[in-house]
Parts: C-alpha cells; structure tokens; sequence
C-alpha cells in the first residue's frame, strides 16, 4: 500500500509540476527590458550582441530557477521529460543562431526582433508539449507578437522587444509562479 500511495502521489505531483519556474521567468523579463533599454542606443552590431549577452544571461537564469523549483518539489531535473524539452527547444534556437549570423552579414538586423520571437515562440511551444498547458501558450503569444513584428517598423523594435521578451515573460511568469508552484 505505501508503494500504491507513492505511486499515486508522485504521478498527482508530475501532472501539474512544471520545472519552468515562473519566478525565473519574471527575472528573465526584468533582465530583458534591461537589455532592450540598453541596446536601443547602440550600433546595429552593438544592439546584437547585448541581446545574444541577454540570452547567454537567460539561459543560465532559467537553468537556475529551474534547478531550485524541481529541488524544492523533489522532482529529479535532469529525468526523460527534461531531456525531451532540451531536444525539442533547442532547434529553433540554433537555427535562431543561424539566422542571426546571416542576417547581420547582410544587413538585415531589422529582421531579428521577429524572427527571434518567431524561434523563440516555436521552441517554447515544441518544449511545452511535455510541460503544463500555459507554457505552449506563451510559446504562442511570442509567436504571435513575432509575427506582427515581422511587418512593423523597424523603429518599433525595442517597445516591441520589451513587450515580448520583458512583458510577455513577466506575464506568464506571474502566471506560472501562482498556478504551479513558482
């Protein structure tokens, strides 16, 4: 019966437990508005590499938060459904880098804000299948909000990088931290 109840706990605790952690969410929205504040007085090419130091920043922030979370709910990090959301978020990620690298060799930097969402976006929707419903949907919004900054003005890129890389993130952030457990 322990083993039973073991069992049945754990499997309770897997179907709303997401190692996404909201709480680093909301730093990685704060840390992006940052870089967007930062970036927006910059050369194209300085503007590139605060956000590709922006991401780099991210990435750890989200390993660490999400590290904490899965510890304090004692759920393993480093299991079969983490190994899935690596392999499922990282194409998109490394044709983002692709794309990065082209579209500054030819100057066409007024593209990345979308299509970095666009990848971003892609990834987190692909990731998110193995995660609680609302992570796919924020994979959605930056879809979304990528999409439309594809055909915005290039003078709309940093408001629309701090409403999606820092808003977006700060809203589902709040929303992950409250509905699953930080």
């Amino acid at each position: 019966m322990d083993n039973l109840r073991y069992i049945r706990e754990t499997m309770e605790r897997a179907g709303t437990f997401t190692a996404v952690s909201g709480w680093g969410e909301i730093v990685i929205g704060g840390t992006a508005i940052v870089a967007a504040l930062l970036a927006a007085r910059l050369s194209p090419v300085g503007w590139v590499a605060v956000w590709l130091i922006e991401a780099i920043l991210a990435a750890g922030i989200a390993t660490l938060f999400m590290a904490v979370k899965a510890r304090r709910a004692g759920m393993p990090l480093l299991t079969g459904p983490v190994r899935k959301l690596v392999l499922s978020f990282s194409p998109p990620m490394l044709v983002g880098i692709l794309l990065t690298v082209l579209f500054v060799e030819r100057g066409l930097e007024d593209f990345l804000p979308g299509t970095w969402m666009l990848l971003y976006g892609t990834g987190v929707v692909t990731a998110g299948t193995y995660s609680v419903r609302i992570v796919p949907v924020m994979g959605a919004a930056f879809m979304l909000l990528g999409g439309c900054t594809l055909f915005a003005p290039a003078s709309w890129a940093t408001a629309l990088m701090v409403a999606g890389f820092g808003g977006l993130h700060i809203v589902f952030g709040t929303l992950i931290a409250r509905r699953y457990g930080g």
